[in-house]
């Protein structure tokens, strides 16, 4: 039985909104032993665009990449099940996947250093708040997925994850607040806990304004605990004075003549769910992330293991997806 083509047509028909037969649910699950997710396409895709978003757009396409390796490592750490993980696949095939920014790279030797290289690149000025942070979220994607597939970790892909990361500019880059302090990042549990409730704060200040802010407080602090949490809190640690620059400006809240933008409609839908994924639409992806978001909030809550904080956020968690 051909996995692939059974998998697309069940994707075609949850996203039509059919019903399965008997029969063809019976060929689904004989299909359907393996994860969708299993051969890390997604991984792979989203390293070839992180290393080709230095010669395209770094800011654009390497979010694209990011939310490429976002979304495989939510919906695997989190345990998504198969019409959500086949939905947000499909997702990928519709809109960047046979894209010049996702095509294969040479085949070469891994570079043993590649990882070495991605932290050089990223310390080489890491005290300064570079564009919101996107240089350390996306250097530790890079990392994550040089550890997982350490064959994707060829000269050309380090190389130009290096020159990305080298191209983010300071940003409101100012002293930080004395009083923004976030534990140590060896310390997971704590940290999560302190991002998830900056993160919701913001929710809170930027009502009517857009929710950006909040979204990269999850991003770029779920990047900082990652990394400790993966045994390098030293880089975690040479970020800190970065992240707390961030949170000292988000803490600021709206300026009086920033841009109104449009709420979110209450919806108790959230990204776990292939009907969320469905009722976005086959276009609804942006730059990625509607696929960053979430992968870094599910995370944080997983660390946290705080209910009443997860009650909390989750109540207004759809003013971010």
């Amino acid at each position: 039985m051909n996995k692939s083509f059974d998998r697309r047509r069940f994707a075609q028909i949850l996203v039509a909104g059919g019903t399965l037969t008997s029969s063809l649910w019976s060929d689904w699950l004989k299909a359907a032993e393996d994860s969708p997710l299993d051969d890390q396409h997604l991984v792979r895709l989203g390293m070839n665009a992180l290393a080709r978003a230095h010669a395209m757009s770094y800011f654009s396409d390497g979010h694209r990449g990011a939310a490429m390796i976002s979304a495989h490592l939510m919906c695997v750490e989190n345990g998504f099940d198969q019409p959500t993980m086949l939905r947000i696949s499909q997702l990928f095939d519709l809109n960047w996947a046979k894209t010049k920014l996702c095509e294969a790279f040479p085949e070469e030797d891994p570079d043993p250093n590649a990882v070495q290289k991605v932290r050089l690149a990223l310390l080489d000025g890491s005290e300064t708040l570079r564009e919101v942070g996107h240089n350390v979220i996306f250097a530790a994607l890079a990392i994550k997925s040089f550890s997982m597939m350490p064959q994707l970790a060829t000269p050309q892909r380090v190389d130009g994850v290096c020159q990305m990361i080298r191209k983010f500019k300071p940003w409101r880059d100012e002293a930080p607040d004395e009083s923004v302090q976030p534990p140590s990042f060896a310390d997971t549990t704590a940290t999560s806990r302190f991002i998830l409730k900056e993160a919701s704060d913001a929710i809170d200040r930027f009502v009517g304004y857009g929710q950006g802010f909040a979204g990269h407080m999850l991003t770029f602090g779920q990047a900082l605990v990652e990394l400790a949490a993966d045994g390098d809190e030293e880089l975690a640690q040479a970020c800190r004075t970065a992240f707390r620059k961030y949170v000292t400006v988000t803490r600021q809240g709206p300026a009086p003549d920033d841009r109104k933008i449009k709420d979110h409609a209450p919806s108790k839908l959230r990204p776990n769910q292939a009907e969320y994924w469905q009722r976005r639409g086959d276009k609804s992806v942006g730059i990625g992330h509607v696929f960053k978001y979430p992968y870094g909030y599910y995370y944080l809550l997983d660390k946290a293991n705080d209910p009443d904080l997860a009650k909390t956020f989750d109540a207004k968690a759809y003013h971010l997806f």
